[in-house]
């Protein structure tokens, strides 16, 4: 049993009949009354964010977890396909286990946190950012640069983020997964 002052990002917990991955959590101390700390969790069955508070001391079940690297293969429907880069056997897992599924592009190395009870995954962590092509954006309008603008622009996974109005089709650009925003174009 571990307790609050355990609480971590990354850490997975059982609570309410379910285990949830804690995604935020900050702990405060009120001038007046107890501690608490204020936590964010995904629950990795469902994919529900809820926010929850425990109170300092509070004892928490701790769910002992692995973590492998395994290769994204392909995604068929609901389901995501992966490849364990060891021992090269294959999993599935729902897109609601994903954090940020629509930037992950075949061939790409995550980190799969699996349940040490019954090996079963739990979830899939991304790499911190990730390169991706520009596959469409409209021309940036020349001389309007002078306020910091964005235009939308669709990678090559499908997704959509805002980018500067310098970057065009075909450039590569690195993008924070956690947020899913534009970091920096990638010169080749």
């Amino acid at each position: 049993m571990a307790n609050t002052s355990d609480i971590r990002n990354g850490l997975c917990i059982r609570y309410n009949h379910d285990i949830f991955k804690i995604t935020e959590f900050l702990h405060v101390k009120p001038g007046k009354g107890p501690a608490f700390v204020r936590t964010k969790m995904k629950s990795v069955t469902t994919g529900k964010v809820i926010d929850n508070t425990f109170s300092a001391g509070h004892k928490i079940e701790e769910v002992r977890v692995e973590t492998h690297k395994f290769q994204f293969l392909y995604q068929e429907g609901e389901f995501y396909h992966f490849m364990n880069t060891e021992d090269y056997t294959q999993i599935r897992l729902l897109e609601a286990a994903l954090d940020a599924p629509q930037l992950m592009k075949e061939g790409e190395v995550v980190t799969v946190l699996i349940n040490t009870e019954d090996n079963s995954p739990l979830s899939v962590d991304m790499p911190a950012s990730v390169v991706l092509e520009v596959t469409h954006t409209e021309p940036g309008v020349k001389g309007n640069t002078a306020t910091n603008a964005t235009k939308p622009a669709t990678v090559e996974t499908g997704a959509e983020v805002n980018v500067p109005l310098f970057i065009n089709e075909g450039d590569k650009i690195k993008i924070e997964t956690e947020k899913g925003t534009y970091k920096e174009r990638v010169k080749e």
